[in-house]
């Protein structure tokens, strides 16, 4: 980055562009001579040059972009020029016609670089291409997340890096990158990207789009440590990437002892709020890491600032904690009381909610109910309904066309109900299922709704919906089980790739698939490979293992070794036959289970907690999984990665047995944002991250919190996990053991046809009558919703829990319906 020849403040640049005639005169174009041309050209001189042959007529579009192209590549310092070809003056490029049809990039009188026309189509891609191939040290384009993470280890305590992804090169996205580039740099290092698999892999959701992120590693000294990354919510464009970047430039955090009306920040100046934490000397510390916390959720939305209410001359009402003020010249300061970060979050993104709320106001009439809807799915599904799906990347069976396809190729069929709400949402995960595997998978993806072709779902054994089966020639249709998620679905494909259990045939390649060799690109997607080592007379304990090899398929990679040397392998491993080998290969070790007389069943148990993760990142996904043990959880809250000390601090804990009667694991906010709604429950307000707390979801409601004060190493939290055994700390909170209900009772359907059908048994009741019964029973409904309990959306809920007892095995574990996240 740095080491660039290319200087963007200093340095010209030549552009040299061959084509052919043009008739009509474009005034911006100077016009020369090849002899006049070359001899006009100088190191450092910035020239882009169009050499036309008179006799080859062209269309003009291509002319009109470069014309149009002509002023904003001056502003870089590339000037332009048409050159005419004569015969009486000689040049290479004005040669054959086909070398007409190519762009040509000089520094100087050096050629750099060679395009052909069609790809540069508009001024946007003349321009994204021209800075893209001068820019080439202060850009780096990359493929892959490892060629992300060497760069970002590399600049970690040296440089920011600023990285994006665009659609294609030459778009608009990729134009205003470049831009940026030229003018920052040689103070960051930009990186460019067009996978769209890279960018999933840093976990953005809204993937369709062209993404601007920061990557704070200057400040990182630690190489271990991950580089904080800020994503830019506004669209990428030159003047939103300048302004974002000069957020990124300001202070963090700024103390202040003035006026807040007469406070003056960069953050004002590009239209962007400030936010004012109110401190005092007795709270400062505490009050100062919340503004940190605060500023880093707000970095690129808002100014955060302390304020010092002790040594501020003008006063500030008592009850106050927040003080907002508005970008607009003019506009009253504001003095709030906000218990919760949250809420100071939310009142700075406000304006923009309130706004898409309005338009889509506008847009729509919502359903009067809509605020006090009960199924989040079917309201997600509702708010979404003009969103067009590229449907088109699956195939639309039906009962004519349906065996005719399962048969001639391997097919994944979802079976849904158009009108159901489930379906719906399922059906945009399984689209981006079909985006991911484009090009790349010989499985047919197919849907079917049933709505329309109920007989074909009846004949395929579907009586739930959404339902997705794997249809292979020759074999029963697999059930898919999983999570409705398209992740979840694609492993369950890939991992299908192979047979389930897969017979290994020799000792090499049994040690090829322990080290995930043998199927490595498929260890991405199964962490853990089993391998069941068998004598050849072993044939029920055999079966049972193809039995459960079956039943765990799509969700583990097993296989099966029965060779007449299969001693070579129960030796090396200390294994006793029969027994299964488990291959854990990112800790890189393999382990060995003995399961003699084990059932089918027993099996699968067994494999199932195997894949359980000794410090697990819990999700909505995973957590009922861990909820199973029966055990207290131990959750480290993080706002985004953990420091990697913390989880070695766990992981030692484990490794010496400490945490045997807990299940230790950590939320990250950021992927799990019901964190929130969870530690608000505990605390009232979001408290300070990392933060550790011990709840336990079986037999309790208790909840303590490790002291916030005290840093996170084994010796600490050993001395506190004793203190919670001997029962010296007290909970912070104790939850209820209440059910969830809905907001609004059923409507009993039927009861309200008897209850007509009785008024007037003899005649048909006319609509009108039919509409009041109705309107009259659903008032009765919303006066009966006083009486229903509301009840926190995201709580951990749990019940009474002894103190005395939550170390000991859960052996009078109390087993409840209304234990619920």
């Amino acid at each position: 980055m740095m080491s660039s020849s290319f200087n963007i403040y200093r340095v010209g640049i030549s552009f040299v562009m061959m084509c052919i005639f043009y008739k009509s005169a474009v005034d911006s174009l100077s016009e020369l001579s090849p002899q006049k041309y070359f001899s006009t050209l100088q190191p450092g001189k910035a020239s882009l040059a169009y050499f036309c042959q008179a006799d080859s007529p062209r269309t003009s579009i291509f002319l009109e972009e470069l014309n149009e192209a002509v002023k904003p590549l001056q502003d870089f310092g590339i000037s332009v020029a048409k050159v005419n070809c004569v015969k009486e003056e000689t040049s290479r490029y004005c040669g054959k016609e086909k070398d007409l049809m190519k762009v040509y990039l000089f520094r100087g009188n050096i050629l750099l670089r060679e395009f052909p026309t069609d790809t540069l189509f508009d001024v946007n891609a003349i321009i994204a291409h021209v800075l893209f191939a001068l820019l080439f040290n202060e850009v780096k384009y990359i493929t892959t997340l490892e060629d992300l993470q060497n760069i970002e280890n590399s600049l970690k305590g040296k440089a920011n890096i600023a990285f994006s992804y665009v659609r294609a090169i030459g778009t608009p996205e990729h134009r205003a990158v470049m831009e940026a580039a030229f003018v920052y740099g040689t103070t960051y290092q930009f990186v460019l990207t067009t996978e769209i698999a890279l960018l999933e892999s840093i976990g953005t959701e809204a993937i369709e789009n062209a993404h601007f992120y920061f990557f704070h590693c200057k400040q990182v000294l630690d190489l271990t440590q991950q580089c904080r990354r800020t994503l830019m919510e506004q669209p990428l464009a030159t003047l939103n990437i300048h302004r974002f970047i000069k957020t990124m430039e300001a202070p963090l955090l700024t103390e202040v002892a003035e006026d807040p009306q007469q406070v003056s920040t960069v953050h004002l100046q590009l239209g962007l709020p400030l936010v004012f934490i109110v401190s005092q000397q007795a709270t400062h510390e505490a009050d100062r890491r919340t503004a940190e916390w605060v500023a880093w959720r707000l970095l690129g939305k808002a100014g955060v600032l302390l304020l010092l209410r002790d040594s501020l001359e003008v006063d500030i009402p008592q009850h106050a904690n927040v003080v907002f003020r508005r970008a607009e010249e003019g506009a009253p300061v504001e003095f709030l009381v906000l218990h919760d970060t949250e809420l100071i979050i939310s009142r700075v993104e406000g304006n923009t909610h309130i706004e898409e709320m309005q338009e889509d106001e506008d847009e729509d009439v919502q359903s009067p109910d809509m605020d006090i809807q009960d199924d989040e799915v079917a309201e997600t599904v509702y708010r979404h309904r003009k969103t067009q799906l590229p449907l088109e990347l699956t195939v639309e069976l039906t009962e004519e066309t349906f065996n005719a396809t399962v048969v001639a190729s391997d097919s994944i069929v979802l079976f849904y109900a158009g009108w159901q709400a489930v379906s719906m949402a399922f059906l945009q995960s399984y689209i981006d299922l079909a985006i991911k595997l484009k090009g790349t998978s010989t499985m047919l993806l197919t849907r079917v709704n049933c709505a329309d072709w109920s007989d074909l779902c009846t004949k395929q054994n579907v009586t739930e919906f959404p339902v997705v089966k794997m249809y292979k020639e020759g074999k029963h249709p697999v059930s898919y089980a999983g999570m409705l998620g398209t992740e979840d679905l694609l492993k369950f494909i890939l991992l299908n790739r192979i047979s389930c259990p897969v017979n290994i045939t020799s000792v090499q390649e049994a040690e090829e698939y322990l080290s995930g060799e043998l199927y490595k690109d498929l260890i991405p997607y199964s962490s853990v490979s089993v391998l069941g080592l068998f004598s050849p007379n072993m044939t029920t304990a055999k079966e049972d293992f193809t039995k459960a090899g079956n039943y765990l398929r799509g969700c583990v990679i097993t296989g099966i070794y029965s060779e007449e040397d299969v001693l070579i392998l129960s030796n090396k491993y200390g294994a006793t036959l029969p027994a299964l080998l488990l291959a854990r290969h990112k800790e890189g070790k393999v382990e060995s289970i003995p399961f003699a007389n084990s059932r089918v069943q027993d099996i699968v148990q067994i494999v199932t907690n195997a894949l359980l993760e000794t410090f697990p990142e819990i999700t909505v996904e995973n957590l009922p999984i861990y909820l199973r043990l029966q055990k207290p959880l131990l959750i480290l809250f993080s706002d985004g990665s953990i420091n990697p000390q913390y989880t070695k601090t766990i992981l030692t804990l484990v490794k010496e047995k400490h945490l045997d009667s807990l299940t230790p694991c950590w939320l990250n906010l950021k992927n799990t944002p019901a964190g929130r709604g969870i530690l608000q429950t505990y605390f009232n307000a979001l408290p300070p991250l990392p933060l550790i707390v011990v709840v336990n979801l079986h037999s309790g409601g208790q909840v303590f919190a490790f002291p916030s004060e005290q840093a996170i190493t084994e010796q600490n939290l050993l001395l506190w996990l004793k203190k919670l055994e001997a029962g010296l700390e007290s909970p912070i909170t104790i939850l209820p053991a209440q059910e969830w209900k809905p907001p609004l009772p059923a409507y009993d359907f039927l009861s309200m046809m008897d209850a007509a059908a009785s008024q007037h048994p003899t005649r048909k009741e006319p609509e009108c009558t039919k509409e009041t019964n109705m309107q009259k029973n659903d008032k009765k409904q919303h006066e009966d919703k006083s009486t229903i309990r509301k009840e926190p959306v995201e709580t951990l809920r749990i019940k009474h829990w002894n103190r005395s007892n939550w170390f000991k095995e859960g052996d009078k574990s109390f087993r409840h319906d209304n234990k619920e996240l």
